[in-house]
């Protein structure tokens, strides 16, 4: 009886998650503002991504930092002098459509083109979290071994965007970024995979033009 209990509360927890992220993507078309939903593990890359994102895209610019302790990338955020909300999850491991909506009353909507939503650096957690965005762009590293894409499938059958970042170091730490590919695809095989190395540049432009892309369609 107790886990059936513990099914029902779930069921119900995700099925007003989806209202909410329903209506969060509401405002964000009536706003005209683009969402972006930027998962990926600690250490992928996903913050330093974002900053070169803000740096080279003309459009108005404006950041959710979600973390357990937000201050630390919302501060990378804030020197480049754009419109930054850092979400503190405490315990959790992901970011929800009633965090982001209550977000939402704090920016600048209407001044806005992109908003960039960085959530928990975690595979798991925020898979069954819709936040409404309109794109979910997943950020893994070759650092994490290129089984990675097996060990978190679900992840990847979402995503809308996958980039494979720290290509540059990928025969140092003894992984097959071109696997990681061929893994993405297996799961998922309309979406678009870039592999990247922020460190050199390969790939951002790639990034740049997914973005344009899927805010124009």
């Amino acid at each position: 009886m107790h886990k059936i209990a513990e099914v029902e509360i779930q069921h119900d927890i995700m099925v007003a998650n989806r209202k909410l992220a329903q209506k969060n993507q509401k405002i964000l078309d009536n706003s005209n503002v683009f969402g972006v939903d930027v998962l990926g593990a600690i250490g992928s890359g996903k913050t330093s991504l974002i900053e070169q994102l803000i740096q080279e895209i003309k459009y108005p610019v404006a950041v959710i930092a979600g973390d357990v302790i937000s201050k630390f990338d919302a501060g990378r955020f804030e020197q480049y002098d754009v419109p930054v909300i850092g979400l503190n999850t405490g315990k959790e491991c992901h970011l929800d459509a009633h965090l982001v909506e209550h977000a939402f009353h704090d920016l600048p909507l209407d001044e806005v083109d992109i908003l960039f939503i960085e959530n928990v650096g975690n595979l798991i957690c925020p898979v069954d979290f819709d936040l409404g965005a309109h794109m979910r762009m997943v950020v893994i590293s070759v650092s994490e071994g290129d089984d990675t894409v097996e060990k978190h499938p679900l992840i990847f059958k979402d995503a809308d965007l996958v980039v494979i970042n720290k290509i540059d170091i990928a025969e140092a730490v003894g992984a097959d970024s071109d696997k990681m590919v061929s893994d993405v695809l297996k799961l998922n095989p309309d979406v678009q995979v870039i592999k990247t190395s922020l460190k050199t540049g390969e790939g951002f432009k790639e990034i740049m033009e997914a973005l344009e892309k899927a805010k124009n369609e």
